[in-house]
């Protein structure tokens, strides 16, 4: 197992380093640093040279990206350029726990249903169950996020609230807490997360049950799962025990990428319920030239994709020991 966990480490180092270096030009062409003195008539050409130049934003690009490269590693991800000079890592941090709470709250939720789902269709299939699964399958990834959202706003934001007199609505439909919050309030935290964790878990339910469904349906006709019916063994057992942890590894692909691109990819989630997390982070550095801030958010998000990739792989090898075996 140590053999096989290094030697996927080892394949994802020069990875990571190709893509810190296209996320560093990326974010360079794209944020564009100083754009914004460039407009404004009270800054001269030199006072706007002496800005760049005291960033080090005169360098080559090559010069530049070592320079930033080596201070991302010590974990200095510098200074905000539109944040009154805070430092860049306290504001991608609140954000990212922001995402991650978000994410895992959704991918649990959507993975126990979703995997139970799919056993049960799988199980029983062309049944009422699998169909109507099936159906609802179809709907969930059809169905896009930001409409979705912007559904579960009007009903729990407009309609429920006329209908029923309720003031505030029953669930909150952005923002993190209630307008006065002092503190922290578990129960305002999870009220504010219950409809974009809805929004974010449908489509993921319908993947992953049809992931499962698909994948149990192939592992229960294999040889092992008639050598442990030949062997007596209950089907309750055989299911759980000798089928659905095999047919597990399609839905470990799928969530472990999931995880990894949902750190960033939260935007339109996150912008329709107004939720301070990686993806409005993102869109504002962005649109503000934040180049330092940019390039900490892109970064992240790209070494949380690689990460979430190599804990698959370590997964696999937990799941099914062939592929251990096979490694070598």
């Amino acid at each position: 197992m140590t053999r096989y966990v290094l030697r996927r480490i080892a394949t994802m180092v020069p990875i990571l380093g190709a893509i810190s270096f296209a996320v560093f030009w990326a974010a360079n062409r794209i944020a564009k640093p100083g754009r914004d003195l460039a407009v404004n008539p009270r800054v001269t050409p030199a006072d706007r040279a002496a800005y760049l130049e005291s960033l080090g934003l005169n360098d080559p690009l090559p010069l530049r990206y070592l320079q930033w490269l080596g201070d991302f590693v010590t974990g200095d991800l510098g200074i905000s350029l539109v944040r009154n000079g805070s430092d860049v890592w306290p504001i991608v941090r609140t954000a990212l726990a922001n995402t991650l709470v978000l994410i895992a709250v959704a991918v649990v939720l959507s993975l126990a249903v979703g995997i139970t789902i799919g056993a049960v269709s799988a199980v029983r299939p062309n049944g009422f169950i699998d169909n109507a699964m099936t159906t609802f399958s179809f709907a969930g990834i059809s169905i896009p996020v930001f409409w979705l959202g912007l559904m579960l706003q009007l009903l729990f934001g407009l309609y429920l609230a006329n209908w029923l007199g309720l003031d505030p609505p029953l669930l909150p439909t952005a923002g993190l807490y209630s307008p006065g919050q002092q503190g922290f309030d578990l129960v305002d935290r999870m009220r504010h997360l219950v409809l974009p964790m809805t929004a974010l878990s449908l489509q993921l339910v319908a993947v992953y049950s049809r992931y499962m469904r698909a994948s149990l349906l192939d592992v229960m006709s294999s040889d092992h799962i008639r050598a442990a019916r030949g062997r007596g063994l209950p089907e309750r057992t055989v299911v759980v025990r000798h089928g659905v942890r095999n047919a597990l590894i399609p839905v470990t692909t799928q969530a472990a990428v999931d995880v990894g691109q949902l750190v960033g990819g939260l935007i339109v989630t996150e912008q329709v319920f107004q939720y301070p997390g990686m993806g409005r982070l993102f869109l504002d550095a962005m649109f503000g030239g934040d180049y330092p801030v940019l390039l900490a958010t892109t970064m992240i998000i790209a070494a949380a994709v690689i990460v979430m990739n190599l804990a698959a792989d370590l997964l696999y090898g937990v799941l099914d020991p062939r592929i251990r075996r096979d490694s070598r």
